[in-house]
């Protein structure tokens, strides 16, 4: 359940209304003879978590105007839920496509490696010190149930301590309940994000137990993809989106006070969780300023869905059939071509 906002500090609304004027700025200036065009952007989250908010802060910086869209973001129940891969399927949403979606016979492909690593630290209550402590443990299944991200990064864990899923217990529960089921003890281990892993080492005992960008350097997070009928027919829509949220993410590591309001408010998450979230996925290059996509760890994490037995290994599937690579270079292009900021360059 979204909780309800605060009312707006008289600095927080001075920040609103620029935002606002700039946004406004850029719908005059674009020069849009068509009108604008209608895009919706699906977050796998609900609040979306500091990673995820970019969308958001495209459209308060007023870039989804610059390129003549009407952009609506939709909030969905995890990156792989029914309601997501349906939405996508049909042709309705540009969202979250992976591998084993792919692998598993949607008719769709990745358009833009929006986040190529990933952000988070499992973590785990007081006396799990190695992953074989795991066995016999509650661990969540957040936004997806078996399959979904946390159960997989459960999995994966209890593998490395020479364990099997059924050692565990998996929680299945609305992604909300991550940090708060953590806290109050109905799970002993979660995948969770930098502003979550902030507020939860505040209580004692509450522990790392893997960063998953170390363990699994090469896995390939949360691409933006869309059915391969929407690519076929709005293809400039979908480059003048992407190119929008890679203005976005540069803005993202180039401006923190820029975009911080946007990401404390739809988070819902205070300052200082933000500030420190903002802090680790600049440094660890988590949001892509580039297409974001690299073949060698693409092909990387479909070879790990096969052998996990997530991608059945007949289907053969290949980078080229995962990846629109021409539709994200497009969209750079557009956004003024490839850099490079600080060490970050997917």
């Amino acid at each position: 359940m979204t909780k309800l906002m605060k009312p707006l500090s008289g600095a927080a609304l001075a920040c609103a209304l620029a935002i606002g004027a700039s946004a406004s700025a850029n719908a005059q200036a674009a020069n849009c003879p068509n009108g604008m065009r209608e895009l919706n952007i699906g977050v796998s989250v609900v609040p979306p978590n500091v990673v995820h908010t970019t969308p958001y802060v495209a459209k308060d910086l007023g870039l989804f105007e610059k390129y003549c869209i009407n952009a609506t973001i939709t909030p969905f129940e995890g990156g792989s839920s029914a309601a997501l891969m349906s939405a996508l399927q049909q042709g309705k949403v540009v969202a979250n496509v992976t591998d084993v979606m792919v692998g598993s016979g949607m008719k769709a492909k990745q358009i833009w490696g929006f986040l190529p690593r990933l952000p988070h630290a499992y973590t785990v209550t007081p006396g799990i010190d190695t992953p074989k402590d795991l066995k016999g443990k509650r661990l969540s299944a957040a936004g997806g149930g078996v399959g979904g991200f946390n159960w997989r990064m459960g999995r994966y864990l209890l593998q490395k301590g020479g364990l099997t899923v059924d050692d565990a217990q998996f929680i299945s529960q609305g992604l909300a309940g991550r940090l708060p089921g953590l806290l109050s003890g109905q799970l002993d281990g979660v995948a969770l994000h930098p502003e979550d892993l902030y507020l939860a080492l505040q209580k004692p005992g509450i522990h790392p137990l893997a960063v998953l960008s170390n363990d699994l350097p090469n896995y390939v997070f949360n691409m933006y993809g869309a059915s391969d009928s929407y690519i076929q027919r709005d293809r400039q829509l979908l480059i003048d989106g992407m190119a929008a949220m890679i203005e976005a993410n540069r803005t993202i590591y180039t401006d923190k006070d820029k975009v911080l309001p946007t990401m404390i408010r739809v988070s819902e998450k205070p300052k200082e969780a933000v500030e420190f979230a903002w802090g680790e996925l600049t440094k660890n290059c988590v949001w892509a300023v580039n297409t974001g996509f690299d073949k060698v760890r693409g092909e990387w994490t479909i070879k790990n869905s096969v052998e996990a037995g997530d991608i059945p290994a007949e289907k053969g599937l290949t980078f080229e059939q995962l990846v629109d690579l021409s539709l994200a270079e497009a969209a750079v292009q557009k956004a003024g071509g490839p850099t490079k900021i600080g060490n970050c360059s997917l």
